[in-house]
């Protein structure tokens, strides 16, 4: 027996003992539902498969979305040999062996579609390994992945790939869905003579997040309830013991961490508790690290609130403690006052924008020795070759302010931090005025921070 005839084997569509999601995968464009920005009519990719002409392709999307199913769908329209294989299952030496395979066939005229479900997962070498017969057209590639392509997938098969971006699926198509498999016989449901309340067909689509394979197996567990009761309906009350707990769709190293904490970042730049409460929830709820929450709100009390309300990285330094001390769930209340306490809170990028522009010129100019009256001068030998030397102490003056420079001549009267009229930086901005005065200077030359 071929490797081919060994991976492409597949069970009749209508084994009950297959689960739910497997059987009521689409086998055509037609019963396909969702991802119409790419599939529906006149739609690049749509007329790609029309066209029999869609060369390798990147489909990149989050779980339940219809990557494997619409694999599968493109390689029957086109007649093709269809080789499924995981990227957690298979190395270099099964790649070789499907592509040496591949490469046979071609030459009796049988295309070939591989499919590689979470390609991203294979590491370069493994990556590499399909590029020959990529570029000589032995097979068309086609890539599963929940991951940012452009950050797990090498560019030289990045280059010679399509990518496609699905999207999660709306709680509307994922209840059509469901009422599909409640009425197909040969595939789905029907046998059992359910029925459904709209209301629990909608909290399973919600509780799903966009994820069709989600949705089926909690139908499939509601259904097995249902048949238990008289009358054979699924009930709210029965779609709730079915769903026991929500999917959230999370992934602590991929790119949906990232992106739900920059949401919570934004939200609290922007002063809007809601919606920090809100990501901040969906992080926690999905088991993310409440550590990692509590380092990240310290750097937001640094950097965008910083002294327009000195307050605010003492509050999430607190927070930090109470999540180290009590850990979690114990600890989420902590977080969320911290975030509320944040958004509330003046805002001001006055010291984030002032160690950019110090960083800035760190970087790009010629590091100036200290000057000599700024310098320490512990031996005899140092003071007598004018370390220390017109040194002030300020504690000795009246006015505790000594009209001394203390830049390096090649940065002298830069001024770096400009304090807003926010919070407590509206005092502070006025005191730094005070002392520009008192050293014999104009005032400094602040920004426009009203604007």
């Amino acid at each position: 027996m071929s490797l081919f005839q060994n991976i492409s084997q597949q069970q009749s569509p209508g084994d009950k003992t297959r689960p739910l999601a497997e059987r009521m995968r689409p086998r055509t464009l037609d019963e396909f539902v969702g991802q119409e920005h790419i599939l529906g009519s006149g739609k690049s990719l749509r007329v790609q498969i029309e066209r029999d002409d869609t060369g390798s392709l990147i489909f990149w999307g989050p779980p339940g979305v219809g990557k494997t199913t619409l694999a599968k769908i493109i390689a029957g329209m086109t007649n093709a040999e269809f080789i499924e294989f995981s990227a957690v299952m298979s190395g270099i030496k099964e790649i070789k062996q499907v592509m040496a395979e591949a490469e046979r066939a071609r030459q009796y005229g049988t295309r070939t579609i591989v499919f590689v479900d979470e390609v991203h997962r294979f590491n370069k070498a493994q990556q590499d390994a399909f590029l020959p017969y990529v570029e000589k057209g032995s097979i068309r590639l086609i890539g599963a992945t929940t991951e940012n392509p452009s950050f797990e997938i090498i560019s030289a098969l990045l280059s010679r790939s399509r990518v496609y971006i699905l999207q999660s699926l709306t709680e509307q198509q994922i209840v059509r869905l469901l009422r599909r498999a409640l009425q197909d016989s040969d595939r789905g449901l029907g046998d059992l003579h359910l029925a459904a309340d709209d209301a629990a067909l909608e909290k399973i689509a919600a509780y799903s997040s966009g994820d069709a394979r989600s949705a089926y197996n909690a139908l499939e567990v509601a259904a097995t309830l249902a048949q238990e009761q008289v009358d054979k309906r699924i009930t709210d009350a029965i779609a709730t013991d079915a769903l026991q707990k929500r999917v959230l769709m999370y992934d602590k190293s991929g790119e949906e961490h990232y992106n739900l904490i920059s949401a919570l970042h934004k939200s609290v730049r922007n002063s809007d508790p809601d919606a920090a409460l809100y990501w901040l929830a969906r992080m926690l709820e999905a088991g993310e690290d409440g550590l990692y929450i509590a380092r990240r709100i310290v750097r937001m009390a640094s950097e965008d609130i910083g002294l327009a309300d000195p307050n605010a990285l003492n509050i999430t330094l607190t927070a930090r403690d109470a999540v180290n001390f009590l850990g979690m769930p114990e600890g989420n209340l902590a977080l969320a006052q911290a975030v509320v306490y944040l958004c509330a809170a003046p805002k001001s990028n006055a010291l984030y924008t002032a160690y950019g522009a110090v960083k800035e010129d760190v970087e790009r100019t010629a590091q100036d020795p200290v000057p000599l009256h700024l310098r320490n001068a512990p031996t005899s030998f140092m003071k007598f070759v004018g370390y220390g030397a017109g040194y002030q102490y300020a504690h000795d003056l009246d006015e505790k302010v000594a009209d001394m420079q203390c830049l390096p001549d090649n940065l002298k009267d830069r001024v770096y931090y400009h304090p807003t009229e926010e919070g407590i930086e509206k005092r502070i901005k006025a005191r730094l005025e005070e002392i520009k005065k008192l050293r014999g200077g104009s005032p400094p030359a602040y920004r426009d921070t009203e604007k």
